[in-house]
């Protein structure tokens, strides 16, 4: 257990170093004993998180022991996804600028790079004003992240209009790698739009094949590796 929390504080780390998550977002790991419980921290920037900051919650946000500590008010995003996706291991919630016009424009957003393949070729966009009206844009209870969770679908990836993006899972690192080359994904995009409205995507095919590669542990390891050695894991080891 101890491992995996850990890795879970490094994968803080990793994500607001590659400039996933900012003084917002977070990540979260569904107990590995206890599949109706899930992992994450206290309400702190991603890059500050050590394990001692990490807290336990049941599926519908309540923490198992706060001990004086805030958690994130989005935590119903995770606790909704673990819910509807007994397949899912991590999630992750952040507010990346480079996917935010995908999510307000009709330009769909689609897999162009083969290391990207793992965001999947059809990615929904949840608007919270569908069912809810005007909010403040936060997941802020159980009925706006089952909602959300029933636009994720079985899909690794949904848009939130005007605000971000929920990541789903299978593992921890499956996760952060998807992310990762989400936001890679979409400044391409952005950047090939720019050049010419004719952008040649990834076929079905391709985009099958290279998730499928990319979803191996000797890819997501090096991944891994890598983008740990670049955080920085200061208080952490």
């Amino acid at each position: 257990m101890n491992g995996l929390l850990q890795d879970l504080a490094v994968a803080n780390r990793i994500l607001a170093h590659e400039g996933v998550v900012d003084a917002f977002g977070h990540v979260s790991i569904r107990h590995p004993q206890r599949p109706d419980r899930f992992f994450m921290s206290r309400s702190r920037a991603p890059e500050l998180v050590t394990v001692d900051d990490l807290m336990g919650f049941e599926l519908d946000g309540t923490p198992v022991e706060a001990r004086g500590r805030t958690p994130y008010s989005e935590r119903f995003i995770h606790g909704a996804i673990y819910e509807a996706r007994p397949d899912v291991a991590c999630v992750i919630h952040n507010h990346s600028h480079a996917i935010i016009p995908y999510g307000v424009t009709p330009v769909k957003l689609r897999p162009l790079l083969h290391v990207a393949a793992s965001i999947g070729e059809e990615i929904p966009v949840w608007d919270i004003a569908r069912k809810f009206g005007d909010t403040d844009m936060l997941v802020v209870n159980m009925d706006q992240g089952r909602d959300l969770a029933a636009t994720l679908g079985q899909n690794r990836v949904a848009l939130m209009r005007g605000h971000g993006c929920a990541v789903a899972g299978r593992t921890l690192r499956e996760a952060v790698f998807t992310a990762v080359y989400l936001q890679v994904n979409a400044t391409l995009q952005t950047q090939a739009l720019l050049l010419s409205d004719e952008v040649k995507f990834l076929s079905a095919g391709e985009a099958a094949r290279a998730k499928e590669m990319t979803s191996q542990p000797i890819g997501l390891d090096r991944a891994w590796e890598y983008w740990k050695m670049r955080a920085d894991r200061s208080g952490l080891e």
